[in-house]
C-alpha cells in the first residue's frame, strides 16, 4: 500500500482521459507541471489518509443531496492504468471540486471528529494521544480546505493519485 496519497489541481482544458498522461503529470516536476498545465498547486496526505478518509466519508451529511465528503479524499471517476496491479487516478470535475471546496467551507471538524473518533484514536495510541491525533488530523483538513477552495476559485480539476 502506498503511503502517500497526491492530490493535483489542473485547468480543465490541459486535462486528459488518458492514464498515460496522468502519469506523467505526477512524474514530472512541479514547474514542468506549471508550464504544461498552466498552473500547480498539489496537496499531499501522508500514510493517514485511508482514516482521514474516514473522517469525511463516515460523517452523518445534514441533507441527502450534500454528499462530497466522499469525493474529498478518495472519490472521483477512475481512470485506470494498463498494469491492474497499480491503483486507478481519481479524477473529479471542476463542479465535483467546487461542491467539495463548499463542503469543507462549512464543515465543523470538530464534529466530524467527535464522529469518527472512537474508530480512529486506538489507532493511534488511545485517549491519551488525542491531542496530538487530532492536531494531526485537524491540520490535514486545514490544507484540504486551502487546497480546495483555491482549486474551485481557479475552477480546477482535481486528479488523485497513489503512488503503487
Amino acid at each position: 500500500m502506498s503511503t502517500y496519497l497526491h492530490l493535483r489541481a489542473v485547468p480543465p482544458p490541459a486535462l486528459r482521459n488518458s492514464a498515460a498522461w496522468l502519469e506523467r503529470l505526477f512524474e514530472d516536476d512541479s514547474e514542468t507541471v506549471r508550464h504544461r498545465a498552466g498552473r500547480h498547486r498539489e496537496e499531499v496526505l501522508d500514510r493517514r489518509y485511508l482514516d482521514q478518509e474516514r473522517i469525511y466519508a463516515g460523517a452523518c451529511p445534514d441533507r441527502a443531496e450534500d454528499r462530497p465528503q466522499t469525493q474529498v479524499v478518495l472519490g472521483g471517476r477512475p481512470v485506470f492504468r494498463a498494469d491492474p496491479h497499480k491503483p486507478p487516478f481519481l479524477v473529479l470535475t471542476a463542479a465535483q471540486a467546487r461542491r467539495v471546496a463548499r463542503f469543507l467551507a462549512i464543515a465543523d471538524f470538530d464534529a466530524l471528529w467527535d464522529f469518527a473518533r472512537d474508530e480512529l484514536l486506538p489507532r493511534y495510541g488511545g485517549v491519551t494521544a488525542e491531542p496530538e491525533t487530532w492536531h494531526a488530523f485537524a491540520s490535514a483538513h486545514r490544507e484540504l480546505r486551502a487546497f480546495y477552495a483555491q482549486t474551485a476559485e481557479c475552477g480546477d480539476a482535481v486528479v488523485k493519485w497513489m503512488p503503487a
